[in-house]
């Protein structure tokens, strides 16, 4: 006697988003998470679906999302990992309108590391002629005169602004539908926190997890203390908007 096996079906939405931020663990993260033998990522790390303006400029077809997974078994959820969501203003209601129920995943770094972070990523690209504080300093002016895919590429200050982005995200989902992770948590607590984030989608753990540093771009130079004492002084009010928002101590963010 043969047991009968549920056909795999056809998505029909995508149940979970890693939304950002950029340079916080998110690659990592997408490796485990497409490890998991109840998950699908799709067919590429980052599919840009979300924050292409241009499939938005008249009626949006989500087959265009849709056809980067394929059929689901029974117990397969689906997610995306685009870490420039968070950052792009439309984002949070588009997926909203997509999916209210969507639960979304953020991971969050320092600030001031990840704009150095950021801006070494685009050296060793060879995508920045300025040096960090000279692109730090120019950074509003370039962002003013780039359309936005373009401008996100150097908004290494712009996007550490957390606060102000999840401010935008609670306007469209509860605040139980949104699991934040400090960056340094899921580097020095990896198990645990990857438990945690399973369990908030729902899932049992990986059984074993194997730890290796990803996407890891070796430095030009470090940071120096004017550039970080700079830095901070951006942050500092945004940082204090995040710990309150969150519930978060963020101290080992501070100077």
């Amino acid at each position: 006697m043969t047991m009968w096996r549920p056909k795999p079906r056809k998505i029909q939405r995508l149940d979970f988003v890693l939304a950002g931020a950029q340079k916080s663990g998110t690659t990592a993260l997408h490796y485990f998470l497409s490890k998991h033998p109840n998950i699908t990522m799709g067919d590429q790390q980052e599919i840009h679906f979300f924050d292409n303006d241009a499939l938005f400029a008249s009626g949006v077809d989500y087959e265009e999302l849709h056809k980067h997974y394929p059929p689901l078994g029974p117990s397969t959820i689906a997610g995306d990992c685009t870490p420039s969501y968070i950052y792009h203003e439309p984002v949070a209601e588009r997926i909203c309108k997509y999916n209210p129920k969507t639960k979304l995943l953020i991971l969050l770094r320092n600030p001031v590391d990840r704009a150095f972070a950021h801006w070494n990523m685009q050296r060793f690209r060879g995508r920045e002629p300025l040096d960090f504080f000279d692109a730090v300093r120019e950074e509003k002016a370039r962002i003013a005169g780039a359309p936005p895919a373009e401008a996100r590429r150097f908004a290494y200050v712009d996007r550490g602004f957390y606060g102000r982005q999840l401010e935008r995200l609670f306007k469209f989902f509860l605040r139980d539908q949104v699991k934040a992770v400090k960056f340094e948590d899921f580097k020095e607590k990896q198990r645990e926190t990857l438990t945690s984030i399973f369990s908030f989608l729902g899932l049992k753990p990986l059984r074993s997890v194997r730890s290796k540093d990803r996407n890891i771009v070796p430095y030009e130079r470090a940071m120096n203390w004017e550039e970080r004492v700079f830095l901070y002084n951006l942050f500092e009010e945004d940082i204090a908007k995040l710990e309150q928002l969150l519930g978060w101590n963020c101290a080992n963010w501070k100077l």
